[in-house]
């Protein structure tokens, strides 16, 4: 579904991704991990159209969508969960995900009670600030806000950053049961633990470039794998 062909992206005079490739099949979950500053949140933020590639091409239901700008991008049905979550702190819960529709003209009605069962916390909390919501709801927030434009893939950045182990496991939970309702997975994290056990597909990015790939189970058991980054 996803193809990313031979991707170099530039910050100033800095190569930080220097040419990878990767493919994101129909329906899966794809991750991405590794250290900081080893082009992970760059390469998503590349294909959601809000960094310029310095070259290769990004390829979407076998179209190029290389340097669509961001709302061209999420039309196409591709969306993001940006790390750090990112909501908009003054306004309610409902307000938020309905800024995720808003290149959307049809009733949103479904899809909020959809999101609604996915985090039926959301729907406790539905006139409340955003601003005003623990971390793990603000998480919640930012997902639901991210399916309320009916995409095809959902990139996610770090979800599980800041979040206590029980709201990380619960976060985890809710990505595969979004992915078995159809929606193709691409995800950037650092918790490698949970994202290769989770994932039906892993690279590992090291400085800009792609250094192992396999299933998210090979990953896992990789020594190398474990020794880098899972504490083993």
């Amino acid at each position: 579904m996803l193809k990313i062909n031979d991707l170099k992206v530039n910050y100033g005079g800095i190569e930080a991704v220097k040419g990878i490739s990767f493919e994101v099949p129909d329906k899966s979950i794809v991750t991405l991990i590794g250290a900081n500053g080893a082009g992970k949140s760059t390469t998503l933020r590349t294909i959601s159209g809000l960094v310029k590639p310095a070259a290769g091409s990004i390829t979407f239901d076998d179209e190029n969508i290389t340097g669509l700008t961001p709302d061209q991008i999420v039309t196409k049905g591709i969306t993001m969960v940006p790390e750090g979550r990112r909501v908009f702190p003054d306004l309610t819960v409902l307000e938020n995900l309905k800024i995720g529709a808003y290149l959307r003209k049809d009733n949103l009605t479904e899809d909020i009670n959809w999101v609604y069962e996915l985090f039926p916390r959301l729907k406790e909390r539905s006139w409340q600030l955003a601003g005003t919501l623990s971390g793990g709801e603000q998480q919640m927030l930012a997902v639901g806000r991210a399916l309320m434009a009916k995409p095809k893939v959902m990139m996610m950045d770090e979800p599980s950053l800041g979040l206590a182990p029980l709201i990380v496991q619960n976060i985890f939970e809710i990505i595969k049961e979004i992915n078995s309702q159809g929606v193709t997975i691409l995800l950037v994290e650092q918790n490698a633990n949970m994202a290769l056990k989770t994932a039906d597909i892993g690279y590992v990015l090291e400085t800009g470039r792609i250094t192992m790939n396999g299933t998210g189970m090979e990953l896992y058991t990789n020594e190398d794998v474990k020794k880098a980054y899972l504490g083993s």
